[in-house]
C-alpha cells in the first residue's frame, strides 16, 4: 500500500448520526488514513459526536465552521487546512454513506497513476441505489449537461467521492473556486481538466442515505444551471 500521507475529508451539517458511525468504517477501510471533519456549525451537535468518536482512534480532527455557507465552502476550507499540514492525498466522501468507505483503497491505489480519481456512478451504466427516479433523472441529465455544455470528458461529472494530489488541488487555485453547493463538484473538474491533468474514474455503487436529510435545493440546482453557462463562456472566451 502507498507510503502517502493521507486524509479523509467529511462535511457535515447535522450528520450526528452518520458521522459515529463512519469514522469506524473509514479507519476499518483505510487505518493509515487521518479524518477531518469539517462541520458547518450543527445544531445536532454533530462537532461534539466526531470529537467524542475520535477520541477512540488517531489522527481524526474537527474543523469548526461558524455559519453554514455550503458544501463547497467547506470543502475548500478543509483541502486548504490538508494543504497546510502537508498531506499528499486527500479526499472528499459524504458523511451520509453514500460514498461506501469500502471503496477507499481502490482510490488509493488508482491515484498511483492519477492526479484526480473520481469514484463514478455512470462509467458502467447507472450504478445507483434506492433514489427516486426524480432525483436519479436530475442528476444523470446534469452530467449530460455538463459534458455538453461545459465541455467536460467525464462520465460523473457531479459525483463527490474523489481522490486528489496535493499538486492537484495547488494547479487549480482554490480561491477561483467560487460554487458554494454541488455545482463546487463540477467546477473543480472543469478547473483540473483545463489544467490537462490526469482524471481517472473508478465505478462504485451509489446508495442513497438511510439517516438525515438531504441537503438539495432549488437554489442549489439554479448555481449549478448558472455555473455551467459560466464555464461555457470561459471556455468560447478562452479560444478567442
Amino acid at each position: 500500500m502507498s507510503e502517502h500521507k493521507i486524509v479523509v475529508i467529511v462535511p457535515t451539517y447535522n450528520e450526528k448520526e452518520n458521522i459515529v458511525l463512519l469514522i469506524p468504517e473509514i479507519k476499518k477501510h483505510l487505518p493509515q488514513a487521518d479524518i477531518l471533519v469539517v462541520d458547518d456549525n450543527s445544531p445536532d451537535k454533530t462537532s461534539m459526536a466526531a470529537k467524542e468518536v475520535g477520541e477512540k482512534y488517531s489522527g481524526v480532527y474537527v474543523l469548526d465552521r461558524e455559519a453554514k455557507e455550503g458544501l463547497g465552502k467547506a470543502y475548500v476550507s478543509g483541502f486548504r487546512w490538508a494543504l497546510q499540514k502537508g498531506y499528499d492525498l486527500i479526499f472528499e466522501m459524504d458523511a451520509d454513506f453514500s460514498h461506501d468507505p469500502a471503496y477507499l483503497p481502490d482510490f488509493v491505489a488508482a491515484a498511483q497513476e492519477h492526479d484526480l480519481v473520481i469514484g463514478s456512478r455512470y462509467i458502467t451504466g447507472v450504478n445507483v441505489v434506492n433514489w427516486p427516479l426524480s432525483r436519479l433523472l436530475l442528476s444523470y441529465f446534469g452530467n449530460v449537461a455538463a459534458r455538453c455544455i461545459a465541455g467536460l470528458q467525464i462520465r460523473d461529472c457531479t459525483g463527490g467521492f474523489k481522490c486528489f494530489h496535493a499538486h492537484t488541488l495547488r494547479a487549480i487555485d482554490l480561491s477561483k473556486v467560487t460554487s458554494s453547493g454541488y455545482s463546487f463538484q463540477v467546477e473543480v473538474n472543469y478547473y483540473v481538466q483545463e489544467q490537462g491533468l490526469s482524471i481517472h474514474e473508478i465505478p462504485i455503487i451509489f446508495k442513497d442515505r438511510v439517516h438525515g436529510v438531504s441537503k438539495m435545493s432549488t437554489a442549489i440546482i439554479r448555481e449549478a444551471v448558472a455555473l455551467l453557462w459560466k464555464l461555457r463562456l470561459k471556455k468560447i472566451l478562452s479560444f478567442s
